[in-house]
């Protein structure tokens, strides 16, 4: 198995990661413990959760933290959603782009280890 950092949907992520964060420095202060800190943390899950399950020690479980990387995915959809209703932020194709190609990604992944 390689490495979870050879992966490109970590990779990917991680990118997404950056992106997220950059976009909510620009949340309204009051919602700093709110849907900012909310976002941050689901948008850290999803390479986090690819790591973890890349170093256990079976498919199985692998296939477990990549399910809760796709949960985690959903999540940051949702609430990017909730901040676009909430004028936080303008509608982002880019984001929404990358979100798409994470999910198949890590379908593909899932699949792949289930062969």
């Amino acid at each position: 198995m390689k490495s979870h950092k050879d992966l490109t949907v970590y990779k990917s992520s991680i990118d997404l990661v950056v992106a997220v964060y950059t976009l909510t420095k620009n949340f309204p202060v009051e919602e700093r413990f709110g849907l900012t800190s909310q976002l941050r943390r689901a948008v850290i899950s999803i390479p986090s959760n690819i790591a973890e399950g890349a170093a256990r020690n079976s498919k199985k479980e692998f296939i477990r933290f990549l399910h809760i990387s796709l949960g985690s995915l959903a999540e940051v959809e949702t609430q990017l959603e909730i901040a676009g209703k909430l004028k936080f932020i303008a509608e982002n194709k880019e984001l929404e782009e990358q979100s798409i190609y994470i999910r198949r990604m890590l379908l593909k992944l899932i699949q792949s280890l289930k062969e």
